[in-house]
């Protein structure tokens, strides 16, 4: 019986049961294998969301948004920028503006002479209610404003802050002469003449007759100094004068203190007594060079807070082209009747060429001059 049963007395043989005990302990080979509990849960996740698994202990950050919308407005918005800075004047008229338009970039004051002539400006009349389109002076400042004051220094007999006030003082004087209301409407410049010396013959002289003549000559013309209409023929459009000039200074005879201005007064003016919306407007442009000499009083004969004048110019176009009558004559609906100087043609608005002072006084030949543009 010992054959057929084991060693405790069972009927499996001992080979048979050693057998066992060790595939029970190293597997079967091709067996089939129970899986765990955490291989069960890996295979349901994959039924129910199919693509690679993430790892167990792995970390995806978060994809950032795109911004590529943000970027690309920024760069609009800077090249956009970049174009106005650079050609200001192109892109308002992209968007239809006008030269004369309140959205035309003031000119910066003028501080040297400058190079050129102002470039062209688009051809547009002048109108009651935009009386400078169509010209640089669209562009430039209103009254005194435009006349630019050089930083002061000591010079001569004065110190820095006696030249500063000379300085003021002399762009006082072209204001009462060039500006003032009273005085564009043909009334005596009180103010301006109180800032002349009056111990000065020649210049006291020129005043008294310049004045009182109703027969001024070219030599006693007060428009040689002063800005003048007859009220019964024209009238100022609105309010404003522009201008553009500086003043220079340097020291002069004596130790003075010598000033130049050289400034460019643009006056709209229509018909007198036409207050119709189409009334004609034209624009009369004086430039003046004054030279005042702020003289030291110990030297010479002067009254405190006044000056003494050296020379004046003037060259000026659509004032008149016949005797003088003391008054500028705009050229209203008679441009084409006004005897011109063809072979002298001139554009009232360069400043890079000095003014044609002829003998000193008045600019020869300068009322009949031909203007290129008004």
């Amino acid at each position: 019986m010992s054959g057929a049963e084991g060693q405790d007395g069972s009927s499996v043989p001992d080979e048979e049961w050693e057998r066992f005990l060790r595939e029970s302990v190293a597997g079967v080979p091709g067996a089939p294998v129970e899986p765990s509990a955490r291989a069960r849960e890996v295979e349901r996740r994959l039924r129910e969301r199919p693509g690679q698994p993430e790892g167990w202990r792995t970390y995806s950050p978060a994809r950032p948004r795109r911004r590529t919308g943000w970027y690309v407005a920024g760069l609009v918005a800077v090249v956009a920028l970049l174009v106005v800075s650079l050609f200001p004047q192109q892109v308002l008229g992209w968007f239809g503006g006008d030269d004369g338009g309140p959205d035309k970039a003031p000119l910066a004051a003028e501080s040297e002479t400058p190079r050129e002539a102002p470039g062209a400006e688009r051809d547009l009349p002048p109108t009651l209610d935009e009386p400078f389109r169509g010209s640089p002076a669209a562009r430039w400042a209103d009254g005194a404003a435009g006349i630019t004051l050089p930083p002061a220094r000591a010079t001569g007999w004065m110190d820095a802050a006696q030249v500063e006030r000379a300085l003021r003082q002399s762009r006082d004087f072209l204001a009462a002469a060039g500006l003032d209301p009273g005085v564009l409407r043909g009334e005596r410049p009180t103010k301006a003449i109180a800032l002349l010396n009056p111990h000065q013959k020649d210049v006291q002289e020129y005043l008294r007759t310049a004045l009182s003549s109703k027969r001024p000559t070219p030599k006693t013309d007060p428009l040689l100094l002063f800005s003048r209409f007859r009220p019964e023929q024209s009238r100022l459009v609105g309010d404003v004068v522009r201008t553009r000039g500086r003043l220079t200074y340097r020291e002069g005879e004596k130790g003075a203190v010598e000033v130049t201005a050289d400034v460019t007064f643009v006056y709209p003016v229509a018909p007198a007594g036409d207050g119709g919306r189409d009334s004609e407007v034209v624009r009369t442009i004086v430039r003046r060079e004054v030279v005042m000499s702020w003289d030291d009083p110990a030297r010479i004969i002067i009254e405190p807070g006044t000056m003494s004048l050296v020379s004046y110019a003037l060259d000026m176009v659509n004032g008149g082209c016949s005797t003088p009558t003391g008054y500028f004559v705009p050229p209203f609906g008679t441009a084409d009747e006004q005897p011109t100087d063809e072979d002298r043609r001139v554009d009232p608005y360069d400043r890079s060429k000095p003014i044609d002072t002829g003998d000193g006084t008045a600019a020869t030949g300068s009322n009949c001059a031909t203007a290129t543009r008004s």
